[in-house]
């Protein structure tokens, strides 16, 4: 087998690079500005409005400085994350962090069909009389929902990288639009003084350190796609701040509507309910009707561009043989089965809820590793050729460079054990704390180890 066939790396030239700043922010604005963003601001009502508030600066401020840090590797290399991932973890051993992007990916891309399926069964309850989903015969709209929405997947990707520029513009337009629209609609019929003055029940409140935690694994999960973007970019200030402040824009603005207006429902019906966070059910109950529905479909598929082109830049990376548009189909049938598990596990919540504690235990270690390699240990140096290279430079023991596996694990379990510590659960949460302490480590067992090489 030709091993540089088998290990090959997709540089992007800087002569191919034509993503303007505007696409760039579009890009991270719409990758936030959606259903599930707005999910997770409901889930985080739990803490209450400034409890929720500050939680969503400070996580999301924190995870969004990661993504600036990723954005400018891919602008320096002209690589993928994953590929990208091979200096630090190996070039056999970048399956790890491979295998979490599309598992994570796949779920995300999932979690917002899901949420859109949901809207198409209320649309066709309006149009053909349907029950609705949740109702008795309800899975018959969001079983079709599903596969109107794969399908429309399949069609975005398969029309390439301009598509999904085309759809984020578009879907950017609707969002402003429709959140606007909402946000006119919940002050209507609630003030803002009766939202902040609300009052969680006590059986019911969410600690903060675990609303950190929520939030930050929500917000690291688009880290590990930043240089699969900035590496369309020829301007090293479009690679840092446009993912910086797009990202940051549209998870304030999406989270925070999502957690006034399930707070508003808490205030009108004298009832919390974490499930009354899904965008369908609060729309519905705002009386935003059919339109509001259409919106939060077309705003998954924004969300969903950038998920699917992650998830298979990811299989690219694990096998260069199969195509990028080959990956994308893959990534995108997996997604469409794993979309239905909520419908056999019987709540979305519990589903949502797992998948975040699942994204949080594995992500923070690995963007801890590579983010303190490239900066503080390579000195923002990679040989990208090497990238590719058996026994070179970035090859390690047998293409794996078991530091970095074994701080992953080592992360997994510290975070584990972390989530088990009251205070830690009530102040600070977990991850950025595990992130600390995994990278520190790295950065000084590598520098001794640099300093025998020498």
């Amino acid at each position: 087998m030709d091993t540089k066939d088998r290990y090959t790396v997709d540089i992007v030239p800087a002569a191919h690079r034509h993503m303007s700043y505007w696409d760039m922010f579009a890009t991270w604005v719409g990758a936030n500005a959606n259903n599930g963003t707005w999910f997770v601001g409901g889930i985080i009502a739990a803490c209450g409005f400034w409890g929720g508030v500050k939680a969503l600066i400070i996580a999301s401020s924190i995870s969004y400085i990661f993504l600036a840090l990723v954005g400018y590797m891919g602008y320096k290399t002209g690589a993928t994350t994953m590929a990208i991932s091979r200096a630090s973890f190996g070039i056999r051993g970048s399956i790890v962090p491979s295998l979490v992007n599309v598992t994570q990916f796949v779920g995300w891309t999932a979690v917002n069909t899901f949420i859109a399926a949901t809207s198409m069964s209320y649309l066709l309850h309006s149009l053909l009389g349907w029950p609705v989903y949740g109702q008795p015969g309800g899975n018959k709209g969001l079983i079709f929902g599903i596969v109107v929405m794969s399908v429309l997947h399949l069609i975005s990707i398969s029309a390439g990288q301009r598509s999904i520029q085309i759809i984020e513009r578009i879907g950017i337009i609707l969002v402003i639009i429709f959140v606007l629209w909402e946000s006119v609609v919940v002050f209507r019929d609630v003030s803002f003084s009766q939202i902040v003055d609300w009052q969680v029940p006590a059986h019911q409140k969410m600690p903060f350190g675990t609303a950190i935690d929520t939030l930050a694994a929500f917000n690291l999960a688009w880290v590990t796609a930043g240089a699969d973007f900035t590496r369309f970019t020829n301007h090293k200030h479009t690679a840092i701040t446009a993912p910086f402040f797009g990202a940051d824009i549209g998870v304030f603005w999406f989270a925070f509507i999502g957690l006034v207006a399930t707070i508003s429902i808490a205030v009108t019906s004298g009832i919390y309910d974490a499930n009354n966070s899904d965008p369908s059910t609060i729309a519905n109950r705002l009386g935003l009707g059919s339109i509001a529905m259409i919106v939060i479909v077309l705003t998954s598929m924004t969300a969903n561009a950038v998920n699917l082109q992650a998830a298979g830049s990811a299989v690219n990376n694990m096998f260069p043989k199969i195509s990028l548009k080959k990956a994308l189909w893959i990534v995108t049938i997996l997604a469409t089965f794993v979309t239905f598990i909520p419908v056999f596990v019987g709540s979305f919540l519990d589903t949502f809820t797992a998948f975040l504690d699942y994204v949080g235990m594995v992500l923070g270690p690995i963007v801890s590793i590579m983010c303190v390699d490239f900066y503080l240990v390579r000195h923002r140096n990679y040989q990208v050729r090497e990238l590719a290279q058996k026994n070179g430079h970035y090859w390690y023991q047998g293409g794996i460079h078991w530091l970095a596996f074994g701080l992953w694990l080592a992360g997994v379990l510290i975070y584990l054990l972390l989530r088990q510590i009251t205070w830690v659960e009530n102040y600070f949460g977990a991850t950025f704390i595990d992130m600390i302490l995994i990278g520190t480590i790295y950065y000084g067992v590598m520098k001794v180890s640099l300093k025998k090489e020498r």
